[in-house]
């Protein structure tokens, strides 16, 4: 570690995580809860893109969306949780300021590519109840293709984001409330972020939701209206349990911040989330429950 001798700061090579708790046993407990969501997401998304790969009955553009929304699950959770076991486990509790850049950088990335992977997901469902006849027109592989390849513009938000921080210098181990120097700036990039990724995408969802929700009240048949609410429920239970910590965390004003409650809630939105997303598309999607049960019957699964 280098100080100045002029100044009161240096720049850190390692930064010390906190953790959840001190006491080696509930350590312990944590870490099989941990590893058992982990392996439980992975298995879940890996499956999901599994059978939409598998089997050509799902290769529409909602199981092509569906199957990279498991894949930015799968590397979300996958960021964080292994760190995060070793850690419950060893007794350095450190971690290396190159690893903690990248880990900040791929997290940030991932999470703010979902948040504008929403709003595909959410035109894809407009498209489908709205205009039902032209649905394979209007969404073609080239127009799914470049919705997908649109949503990676939270790779290049994560970098400015990741970059400012980590020119910092700091006081000592922490990554942001322990910077040795004003950072005023870094946070009105952060507000600005965070509105074009949180706040933009989540009105967009709204607004497709507002149109969908009038375009099924014109159907005519309680059967019809009943089956169009229950091919969105599955998207909306999952962007609001995406979009409320999310939101929490990284829109609510910095006198409310407390480090024990924020990590729980950011255990819940980066492990949680990508763990019930299968559950709820799979209990909810005949189509994928029938090709899963295809696998377990036949073996197989025809190309």
């Amino acid at each position: 570690m280098w100080m100045p001798p002029e100044q009161n700061q240096s720049w850190v090579s390692e930064f010390i995580l906190l953790g959840f708790s001190s006491y080696p046993t509930s350590n312990r407990i944590l870490f099989i809860a941990c590893l058992l969501l982990y392996l439980s997401s992975i298995l879940g998304n890996g499956l999901t893109v599994t059978l939409i790969c598998l089997d050509s009955r799902l290769h529409t553009p909602m199981y092509f969306f569906l199957c990279i929304l498991s894949l930015l699950d799968m590397g979300y959770v996958t960021t964080t949780m292994p760190q995060t076991l070793v850690q419950l486990l060893a007794h350095s509790q450190t971690i290396f300021f190159a690893g903690c850049w990248l880990q900040m950088y791929v997290f940030g990335a991932l999470g703010l590519t979902e948040c504008i992977f929403f709003v595909v997901l959410a035109y894809d469902r407009y498209v489908a109840i709205c205009y039902p006849l032209r649905y394979t027109v209007i969404l073609s592989w080239r127009v799914c293709a470049q919705l997908a390849a649109g949503t990676a513009c939270g790779f290049f938000f994560s970098l400015i984001h990741t970059s400012l921080t980590m020119r910092l210098p700091y006081c000592g181990p922490s990554v942001r409330s322990l910077a040795c120097m004003d950072t005023h700036l870094i946070e009105m990039v952060d507000l600005v972020i965070s509105v074009f990724v949180v706040v933009t995408p989540l009105s967009l969802v709204l607004a497709s939701y507002i149109h969908i929700a009038l375009a099924i009240l014109k159907i005519k048949s309680t059967r019809g209206r009943c089956k169009a609410f229950s091919t969105c429920a599955s998207h909306l239970t999952v962007v609001t349990l995406f979009y409320a910590p999310a939101t929490y965390i990284y829109l609510r004003p910095n006198s409310s911040y407390s480090p024990e409650r924020d990590k729980k809630i950011a255990l819940f939105y980066s492990v949680f989330t990508a763990l019930l997303n299968p559950v709820v598309y799979s209990l909810r999607n005949k189509d994928i429950k029938g090709a899963f049960l295809k696998v377990i019957g036949c073996g197989r699964v025809a190309w």
